[in-house]
């Protein structure tokens, strides 16, 4: 057949839908034991199935969206229907080649039923989960940004140019085609796709398009420069960056990971972090001060 676009190139390198592997034969969730927390109170949902996004608005959208039908499956109160993939390997494939997004695929029920259809029917559900609870600011934006973009799915898919990064890279693939009068097949072809996800500024295709206003922003310069050097303040990653930044004008040895802060040059002066949500804690302070 040739070359052709796919809407997800990670689906095409998925074998497995749940595993403990990573690279072996990947899954779409890896089940691999290691919740960087507290084994007791947490577990990681290490979903490996996605793509790098460039767009902002794409990766606030997949985030958000996840994080509140997580919250909704951890309230007794909501039920949702089963809507599992009687073969999702095969299904993820096919409906990354369909970038109308109306191929339907098999559920373990014996149904059949499209990607926008699997997706309108959780978005109602958030929609009415929404309308009996209490949603933070960010939940509010990722619903709207949802909603907006089912919308252009139902309509047509290629109108969300702006927002989502797949179509996004399909006019560009599409524009440059046509103006070199080539194939997709083409070495050029290639190289732009690759391109478009380098994420040197300077050179990145996105990045210009994104100087040139031609994407949807979330973010402006600004917070970007400031979250390179100040880490979220309401979790964890504080107290890491606070010891960070210490240890480092200190010039002390040191190593940090997902849950440990350790000075390397003290016997036992290490500090377990296994909450994800904390970030205050008297041994980290003591910890510092030590330094």
């Amino acid at each position: 057949r040739g070359a052709m676009y796919s809407i997800a190139q990670r689906a095409e390198h998925i074998w497995e839908g749940v595993s403990s592997a990573t690279t072996r034969s990947r899954p779409i969730i890896n089940t691999r034991d290691e919740p960087h927390a507290d084994a007791e109170r947490f577990r990681r949902l290490h979903v490996i199935v996605g793509d790098s996004n460039m767009s902002e608005y794409t990766s606030f959208l997949k985030v958000g969206a996840t994080a509140l039908l997580l919250r909704m499956m951890e309230d007794p109160s909501v039920v949702l229907r089963d809507l599992t993939l009687e073969n999702p390997i095969r299904a993820i494939r096919e409906i990354s080649h369909d970038i109308t997004c109306r191929r339907r695929v098999r559920l373990a029920s014996g149904r059949e039923a499209s990607a926008f259809e699997i997706q309108s029917e959780y978005l109602e559900r958030a929609q009415r989960f929404a309308d009996h609870n209490d949603l933070n600011e960010e939940e509010k934006r990722a619903l709207a940004m949802w909603e907006h973009c089912m919308d252009g799915i139902e309509q047509d898919p290629l109108t969300l140019d702006r927002e989502v990064d797949w179509v996004i890279k399909y006019h560009l693939l599409e524009r440059y085609k046509a103006k070199h009068q080539i194939e997709l097949s083409d070495p050029r072809a290639a190289l732009l796709d690759l391109q478009y996800h380098d994420v040197n500024q300077n050179r990145g295709v996105f990045y210009l398009m994104q100087a040139n206003g031609l994407v949807e922003r979330i973010l402006d310069d600004r917070d970007v420069e400031t979250a390179i050097e100040q880490p979220p303040q309401t979790t964890r990653a504080k107290l890491r960056g606070d010891f960070v930044r210490q240890a480092k004008e200190k010039k002390r040895d040191y190593t940090v990971d997902w849950v440990h802060l350790k000075l390397n040059d003290q016997a036992q002066r290490t500090v377990l972090c296994k909450d994800p949500f904390l970030a205050q804690d008297d041994r980290v302070d003591a910890l510092i001060d030590s330094l």
